[in-house]
């Protein structure tokens, strides 16, 4: 992480060139301001029952792009960055299983692919600093723990499972203010599905994350937790489709739009 704490004035153009070029790391923190995006590819012909999960899900799975099918290449988060090498870091999985951690995946796509863009949390990050909420994993140079919940999602088709939430420790004071602001961007997933005690979301171990880095807490930090777009993938895994490409947890596509051009009140 050190090269990326002395690049974070980059913008989200000149981020996804480092990760085409072959640079890895998370994104969260880097490009300030700009929104961020999950992935998830899969091929046409389940294309239209995902986008039902999505739309009956829109707290983990808020749509913010969906491509055409072989057409790699962004049309309104970004212009014409390419979905297949401007992520830092890509997971393959085939018939549900992850068999490949790569940073480049032009070598798999093929002309019956479609891929979507769907809302970040880190997108609402940059509000809460601005408002004087710390950002724990942010201070600490590390990722968003993320972990799979009790929450049912609404199954679509072939698509079905558990909500996957990430966590942010915030001191309690300044909780309601933390829930108030992150409402305003309903596309990074809006308020938090949580409050407190950990174990409501059936999460045994909160220092064991399934996705990102353990969690950091300071004395007087409550445990908040908000939907998280790694849902998508986890239930298009679930669905052991022949072939499902998303990004690494917390290695976000970078897009050119604003966190305030997806915010409730357009970033006026």
């Amino acid at each position: 992480m050190m090269e990326a704490e002395m690049h974070k004035e980059k913008s989200p153009r000149e981020w996804r060139s480092a990760f085409r070029s072959g640079f890895v790391t998370p994104t969260t923190g880097l490009a300030r301001g700009y929104a961020q995006a999950n992935l998830v590819i899969m091929h046409k012909e389940y294309a239209l029952d995902f986008a039902s999960f999505c739309l009956r899900n829109p707290k983990p799975c808020p749509l913010l792009e969906i491509g055409s099918p072989g057409d790699p290449y962004t049309k309104f988060l970004a212009a014409s960055a390419d979905i297949r090498a401007d992520i830092p870091l890509y997971w393959v999985y085939r018939h549900g299983v992850l068999v490949e951690r790569v940073g480049d995946i032009t070598s798999l796509w093929t002309e019956d692919l479609v891929y979507f863009l769907i809302g970040c949390s880190f997108g609402f990050e940059e509000a809460l600093l601005s408002h004087g909420v710390p950002v724990r994993h942010i201070e600490n140079g590390s990722n968003c723990p993320m972990y799979i919940s009790n929450i049912d999602c609404i199954p679509a088709g072939p698509f079905s499972g558990k909500m996957v939430v990430s966590m942010r420790g915030i001191p309690a004071s300044l909780v309601s203010k933390a829930v108030t602001i992150t409402a305003r961007y309903p596309l990074s997933h809006g308020a938090p599905v949580w409050v407190g005690d950990p174990e409501g979301l059936g999460i045994k171990d909160l220092d064991h994350p399934d996705f990102g880095d353990p969690p950091v807490l300071k004395p007087g930090d409550v445990p908040v937790f908000w939907a998280c777009g790694v849902t998508a993938q986890m239930v298009a895994s679930n669905a052991k489709l022949p072939l499902v490409i998303g990004h690494a947890p917390g290695h976000m596509f970078i897009a050119d739009v604003l966190n305030e051009e997806l915010s409730i009140t357009g970033g006026s």
